[in-house]
């Protein structure tokens, strides 16, 4: 399946690219999501504690616009 032909909404990343992105720790994004309700919960495919998680592209995206418009109000 190529990740490209997916629909924008369906598009997922994985926790690791998302610190990448973000230039946080693994820690750091799960205080983040611990701290901040509106953060986007992982999806995970297994209920095993080492399964992969994986965030959906656009809930990323909506939540940075969220941030943006709050810090401009501010």
């Amino acid at each position: 399946m190529n990740i490209e032909s997916l629909p924008e909404d369906q598009r997922l990343v994985t926790k690791p690219n998302l610190c990448r992105a973000f230039d946080m720790t693994r820690s750091g994004i799960d205080k983040l999501a611990k701290s901040d309700p509106t953060f986007p919960k992982p999806i995970k495919f297994s209920d095993s504690r080492q399964a992969q998680c994986y965030f959906v592209v656009d809930e990323i995206a909506a939540w940075l616009e969220a941030q943006k418009a709050k810090r401009e109000v501010a």
